[in-house]
Order: C-alpha cells, then structure tokens, then sequence
C-alpha cells in the first residue's frame, strides 16, 4: 500500500509542476508547442488532484509507517509545491487588474508627460493608458465613446493591444492565465477558452480560432498624446499598486537588461525594437534603428504604399497609407507635407480637410512579431 502513497506522492507533484510549467516563463517552456496539453491539463486540474489524492490517502490508511518523519516531509513538501503552484506561481494572483480605474483630465493628471501611453479614440472621446500601469495589469477593462475595450499589454513581447471583449455578439470577461510563446494569455469566464494577447485570438478550448474585434490604437509619449488630443483623459495610478508599479523608465526606454524584458540595442535581434504593420493578410517589420535614424520611410506592402514617421521625441509613431507609389512626403518637426499641404505627426490635416488614411503599426521585440506575424518580411 505504500507503493499507493508513494505513486500519488510523485504524480502530484509532477502535476502541479507541469501545470505552471507549460504556461509560465521557465526554462524551455516557452518554445514549445504545448497549449493544448498545458489546457487539458488546467481544465481538468480537480480530477488528476482528486485522483492522486486518492492514491495518497489509500496509501496512508493501509499502511504502517515506522519513519514518520519521512510521510512529514513528503506531505510538508506536497503542500509547498500545491500552494506555490496555485498561488504565487498563478499568473491572476501575481498580477491583478485595477481595484479602481480612474481617468482624469490633463489638468489633474499626476502622470509624467514623458511616459508611454496607448492611446484610443472613438466617437470624438480620447483615453490614454500609461504602459507603466498597463504592464502591471496586463489588461484593463474600460469603455470609450460608449464602447466596451479591454485595454492590453505584454512586457516580454512589447505588444500593446486593445480590443473590444465581444465573443459571439456578447460582452464577455477575462483574467490572466499565463503565457504561452512568451506572450500573455487570458481565460474567457464563459468557456474557459484561453486567448493571446498580441492577436486576440482564442487559441485553445471551446472557442478555438475566434478573433476578438481589434480597436485603432497608437502609442506616444503621453506629451505627444495630449499635444494632439488635448482633453483627452489619462489613466492614473491605482493606490492598492502603487508599489507594484515600474516608477523608471527604462524598460520603456529600453535600457532594462531583464532577460525576458530587456532590450537589444543592435537590430534584429530576438529583443530588438521592431514596428509591425499589418494590411489585410500581409505582414511586415521595420527596424526601430534605422526610423530613429531616418524618421520617415516611404514603401509598399504588397501593392499598398506606406508611409512610416517617427515624432521629434523619438517615441511616437504613426504609419498611413499613401494616395499612390510615386507619391512623395516629407517631415518637418512633427508636420508631415504633401503637395503643399501640411498634416499633423497623427496624419490629420492642418490647412486642408483631408487627413491620411491611418494604418494599424505596432512596436514591439522582434521574436514576438516574427512568431506571431509567420512569413513576415523585414
């Protein structure tokens, strides 16, 4: 009857292990294509535990145990391994989304200017989220101009996204999970579906491959932002986190050298700063180096011409479709100048009614666009 005890010991254990192994950043468990595995195993969590359990219990009633202090230290180290499992290890007890969101306008705003924001705008209203709060949270549930968002970040990935948490026509909730290819996952509260961050997309469960609608976004320096926007609101510090917050900038300025945070200051690196930009089904990245260097780039993707500008603070970026190939622009300050016509860095127009057509562009580290943007080109 030992052998029970001791089989239900051990399978525990490994259990538990594998459960936060295959959805947290530990060695190895990020580059491999486990979710599926890493799911059935959390969505059926109570089953192995009550079965080990089981085996665990079986064991000790049927047994004589002459070294006691061998069934102490086993017990002891099963309920270590359980409660650093399901709760320091748990990615929802680590991180916590806001007990209380509040937003505020320039006037009272405690938020340094020179901070990274993900900013949105949506029938005439304008909200900014700090990134110094939004890594922290990982996601923030809000509404803008009447429509749900949930506001998202990913530090290891760089990957700032907002969508609307609309599954099926319904609104629906979700909590951080973990992590899968470096990138945060979230767990719909309806199915249990687990969703990545940097594409919206259910990955595994019930609702495997559904899409949640993205909204337009930008990231700027929150000065940036609210020199464009000027009665914009900006999300402020939440005082149950305060000291869960980052108060420096340098993972946003990239001068962190965490290993999974940290910056590669060369180009095309795994941890290099790249800008995505996606039109329809095509993909392609732009070495952050060589826009600091040139602050505007002209190219085509696929038969779409594209203009790509960087801000005079070197944070804030924008990218636009241009009117045609042959079509040629250039940057003053932040004033973009076409045929005469001036715009601002944001592409509306200064002297004139028409405004560039925005595209969706995206910084982020280059492992995490080159994985989740497959057959990109650079």
């Amino acid at each position: 009857m030992k052998k029970l005890f001791w089989v239900g010991i051990i399978c525990l254990l490994v259990f538990e292990i594998l459960n936060v192994y295959f959805i947290m950043p530990m060695p190895g468990s990020q580059k491999m294509n486990s979710i599926d595995v890493a799911w059935f195993l959390y969505r059926r969590r109570w089953v192995f535990r009550v079965v080990f359990g089981l085996l665990i219990a079986a064991g000790l009633l049927k047994s004589t145990w002459m070294r006691k202090w061998v069934l102490l230290i086993s017990m002891v180290l099963i309920a270590v391994v359980v409660y650093m499992a399901n709760f320091k290890m748990a990615a929802d007890h680590m991180f916590y989304q806001p007990k209380k969101l509040l937003l505020v306008n320039a006037a009272e705003n405690k938020v340094d200017s020179q901070r990274l924001v993900i900013g949105i705008i949506n029938n005439g209203e304008a909200k900014a989220y700090p990134i110094q709060f939004l890594g922290f949270h990982h996601q923030v549930q809000d509404s803008i101009g009447g429509m749900p968002v949930i506001v998202t970040y990913c530090t290891v990935c760089r990957t700032g996204r907002v969508f609307e948490p609309l599954v099926n026509g319904k609104q629906e909730q979700f909590r951080l999970v973990g992590m899968d290819h470096f990138n945060a996952m979230f767990e719909d509260k309806t199915t249990g579906s687990w969703w990545r961050q940097a594409t919206g997309e259910a990955i595994t469960g019930k609702l495997k491959g559904l899409r949640l609608p993205e909204i337009f976004s930008a990231q700027t320096s929150l000065a940036e932002w609210l020199r464009l926007n000027p009665r914009s609101l900006i999300m402020q510090a939440d005082p149950a986190f305060i000291k869960s917050y980052d108060s420096t900038t340098k993972y946003e300025s990239g001068k962190s050298r965490s290993k999974l945070t940290g910056t590669d200051s060369l180009s095309w690196k795994d941890k290099s700063w790249v800008i995505g930009i996606k039109i329809d089904k095509e993909r392609k990245a732009y070495d952050w180096n060589k826009l600091k260097t040139e602050r505007i780039i002209h190219d085509k993707i696929d038969n779409t011409p594209i203009l790509l500008v960087l801000a005079t603070d070197n944070k804030s970026f924008f990218a636009f479709e241009r009117p045609d190939a042959n079509s040629r622009f250039s940057l003053t300050n932040d004033t973009i100048i076409y045929n005469s016509h001036r715009f601002r860095i944001d592409g509306r127009g200064i002297d004139t009614s028409f405004s560039l057509k925005p595209l969706p562009a995206y910084q982020e580290f280059w492992h995490s666009w080159q994985t989740f943007n497959p057959g990109t080109k650079k």
